[in-house]
Parts: C-alpha cells; sequence; structure tokens
C-alpha cells in the first residue's frame, strides 16, 4: 500500500527518514522553518551531511519535496513524524520548546482537515511528556479529541550518525508509545509497508515507551563503562588484555559483545545527555539515580585520568598527533568527543597538539578554538608527532603502516586505544606501541605478585 507521510523537521534524522520512507514508494512531505532546508531537498539534494543522504534524495525527487507550511504537509498526507531538537536544559530533563510549536502548528492544521490523522513524535522525551507537555496543544489548537478526531504515538528511532539510513530501514525493533489502540495499528502498519513485515514491534502507553527510549541508551553507555574499567584493569595487569576477557565474557548470552569494546569513552549528541535525563527523572519520581550518575562522572573523568596515566610517556614541551576527532568514526560530528577531551587535556598538560580527522576538521577547530593544527593529510600529521594517539577506530587508519610512523631521527610513541595496529607496530623498531588495555608482559613491577604475597596464609588446623 502507498502511504502519504509527513516529516516535520528535515534534520539528520527527519531527512533521512523522509528519503528512505520516499525510497520504499511512498509520498513524502517534510517541513522545515529552515527555508534553505526546504530548498534544498526539492532541489534533489540533502539538506543536511548523513551518509548516503544526497544520492536518495536525487533518486526518489518524484515521491519527496518539501515545503515551510505545517498546513500543506498535514493536509497532503495521514500520517505526520515530528522529529524537532529536544535540547537539554539546566536540570538535565529535554526542553519542548521546539516540539510544542510544531505541535501548535499541526494542531492549527487538523482544525482543517476532514478525516483521522496520526501524530507521532519520534524526538526523545521523558515520560509524561506526550500525554501531559504537548497532546494539550494538539487539542487545543485543532479544537479536536486525541484518541477520537486524531491519534498521536511515541515512536522514537534507534539510529546512530553516519548510519541513519541504514538503522531506521534495519532496526532491531520498532518501539510504539499508542495514546490508544488505533494510533499504534496505524503506526505499525506504516512501519510495515515500509520496513516490511519481519521487524519485530513493541507496543506499550507512552509513558513506557518514553523510558524503554533512553534506558537503552543509558544501559548501552553502562555497558562501554563496565568495558572501559576492564580496559583500565587489563592496562594494569601483567598480560592483561582487554580484548581476551571481552571476548569470553561476550559469549555469555545475559552479556554479548556488542559495546564491549574498551577504550575511549562514549560521546555524542545522545549517549551522554540521555544518562543525565534518567538521572533527572529518576530523582523527580523519588526512584534511586545513583547508576546513571556514576556512568556520567566516569565518562566525562575518562580522559584527564588518561593523561594522567600516561605522563610518563607524554612529558611537557612535547608535539603530540591526535587521529581521530569526532566522537566516532565516519562522522564530522564532535559534540561530547572524548578526541576532544582529549586534546584539551594535553593542552592543559603542557603538550603541543596537532590532529587529523577524515571528516570533523572545521567542527574540531572550532570546538578547540584554534589551539590545534588540525591537518588534512594523516601523514603530516605523523611527520611532526613524538606522541600518536588512534583515538577512534576509523577504517583509514587500519591501512597505515609501520613505515608511515618511523622516523630516522627519534623514536615514536604510539598510543592505541582501539588496538587498530596490534599486529602492524608491536615489536618495529624505532615505535614504542602501547596498545591500551594490555598490560605488559615483563613488567618491573608486578603489582599482583606483591598484593598476593604480601597476603599471609591461614590454614586450618
Amino acid at each position: 500500500m502507498n502511504r502519504r507521510v509527513s516529516i516535520v523537521g528535515l534534520g539528520k534524522l527527519g531527512a533521512s527518514m523522509a528519503a528512505a520512507i520516499a525510497s520504499k514508494g511512498h509520498q513524502v512531505v517534510g517541513v522545515d522553518v529552515n527555508h534553505r532546508a526546504v530548498e534544498a531537498v526539492n532541489a534533489g539534494h540533502a539538506p543536511v551531511q548523513e551518509t548516503g543522504l544526497e544520492e536518495l534524495i536525487a533518486a526518489n525527487r518524484e515521491r519527496l519535496r518539501a515545503t515551510l507550511s505545517h498546513e500543506d504537509a498535514i493536509l497532503a498526507s495521514d500520517l505526520t513524524f515530528v522529529i524537532v531538537p529536544t535540547p537539554s536544559d539546566d536540570r538535565g530533563a529535554f526542553s519542548l520548546q521546539y516540539a510544542a510549536f510544531a505541535f501548535r502548528e499541526i494542531g492549527k492544521a487538523l482544525a482543517k482537515k476532514n478525516g483521522r490523522h496520526t501524530v507521532v513524535l519520534t524526538s526523545t522525551v521523558l515520560p509524561g511528556a506526550t500525554r501531559h507537555g504537548l497532546l494539550p496543544v494538539l487539542e487545543s489548537h485543532s479544537g479536536k479529541k486525541a484518541g477520537v478526531d486524531f491519534g498521536l504515538c511515541y515512536s522514537p528511532e534507534f539510529i546512530a550518525l553516519g548510519s541513519v539510513i541504514r538503522d531506521f530501514l534495519n532496526p532491531d525493533f520498532l518501539l510504539i508509545g499508542e495514546l490508544d489502540t488505533a494510533s499504534g495499528e496505524h503506526l505499525a502498519c506504516v512501519y510495515r509497508d515500509v520496513m516490511g513485515p519481519g521487524t519485530p514491534v513493541k507496543r506499550m502507553s507512552l509513558e513506557n515507551a518514553e523510558l524503554a527510549k533512553i534506558s537503552v541508551n543509558a544501559f548501552v553507555t553502562t555497558k562501554i563503562t563496565f568495558a572501559n574499567m576492564l580496559a583500565e584493569l587489563c592496562a594494569a595487569i601483567p598480560g592483561g588484555d582487554v580484548d581476551v576477557v571481552s571476548d569470553a565474557i561476550g559469549m555469555d548470552s545475559r552479556i554479548g559483545r556488542k559495546y564491549l569494546t574498551g577504550g575511549l569513552g562514549f560521546g555524542g549528541p545522545c549517549f551522554p545527555r540521555d544518562n543525565v535525563a534518567l538521572r533527572f527523572i529518576a530523582e523527580a519520581v523519588g526512584a534511586r539515580p545513583e547508576l546513571p550518575t556514576v556512568t556520567d562522572r566516569l565518562n566525562r573523568s575518562l580522559a584527564s585520568r588518561i593523561v594522567e596515566q600516561l605522563r610518563p610517556h607524554v612529558p611537557r614541551d612535547i608535539t603530540v598527533g591526535i587521529l581521530g576527532l569526532a566522537y566516532k568514526p565516519s562522522s564530522h560530528v564532535t559534540e561530547e568527543s572524548q578526541a576532544i577531551f582529549l586534546a584539551k587535556a594535553f593542552l592543559e598538560h603542557g603538550a603541543r597538539v596537532l590532529a587529523y580527522d577524515p571528516l570533523a576538521r572545521d567542527a574540531a577547530n572550532v570546538e578547540l578554538g584554534g589551539r590545534v593544527l588540525i591537518h588534512d593529510d594523516v601523514r603530516d600529521c605523523l611527520r611532526d608527532a613524538d606522541v600518536v594517539v588512534i583515538a577512534t577506530p576509523d577504517p583509514e587508519f587500519a591501512q597505515l603502516t609501520a613505515r608511515d610512523f618511523q622516523r630516522k631521527e627519534r623514536r615514536v610513541v604510539v598510543i592505541d586505544f582501539w588496538r587498530t595496529l596490534s599486529g602492524v607496530l608491536e615489536n618495529v623498531e624505532g615505535i614504542e606501541y602501547l596498545p591500551y588495555g594490555r598490560g605488559p608482559i615483563a613488567p618491573a613491577h608486578d603489582v599482583l605478585r606483591d598484593l598476593w604475597s604480601a597476603t599471609p596464609m591461614h590454614y586450618g588446623s
């Protein structure tokens, strides 16, 4: 069945969803208050940078258009996804400012429309926000009753920047918070026509879906933080190897291997703030907030803690080259990036910092205030660095060879947080290779031997 869908908000997720849904043969109208975004879509171009988006929009122009008018979009569609920013406020909660504006405009349009229409909030919000913060806006401006005259759902997406289109079309599951059964069924049918019938769907109340969304991210960050603790432990244990330990415990079906690769901490626009938001809602309802609080604190302190551990290898007045500045590979986003935190920590330590990133140069330059020289070529960064830090597991870095690092006149220290080049740089002349998460084979001081040889043994009679 061909669907008529509108999408309010043409950012990375909204524009990608619009193109993806159109690519499945459905008619899509995008809405944005930014006229440049609207003009870009109507010209067959991506309004934002995202992997594969430009090509997908260009290939589906006949089914995809954009407008500045909410009324135009609502009248031309049967279901609307609302994907607008919900920035964190000073409390750690998510602001409904932009969502309320969108719902007001949608409500005005619904007042002029005959027939049932379903509104789907996709932006991340906290429990109670859809029912108590936004539903009244729709009813007030439409003059209609939710669940009777129009439908309402909360249905967030579980995507990652850089792979939004792939993640949207191939989700692990679909989460539908429904005001009523008819609303949820309408959305489920649309999803079925876009993704196919094989994707699992979990339908529940609005509040349970709102909590489930932030809970997924908070659980993943807790798992990442545990993996990073393992990496720190293994780095201190003679012969320790975080990948060996993680491969073993990841075979347990209760644990799994995903997100269990110890290295640098998490970042980006979602993970850090969702932990803070979970703490906020826990405190607001009288639940215990310690777990997300500790996860957030450990993650934010990781970069400075690592720089302190590396102090013997990174004296002051030395040049540090950082490979990777985005919060993850294949992204230009530097928000809450651990590599940026590392760069700032090294600067405070007194080092001169160089860097390279295949996509994030401009954003990183703004974040770092021009204090770091960011090269256009990875080998230019390597040429001048005394210490090289591989901060992201970018596939480009895995292609580097020992010759790219070696210098005739000096020894180079390479700190590899993801063990990307462990088979390439180990035991190479002129290179001191330090794979983070692996302990020394023959340490000068064996902390485990001292721990247990100093422990008195008590034997029974």
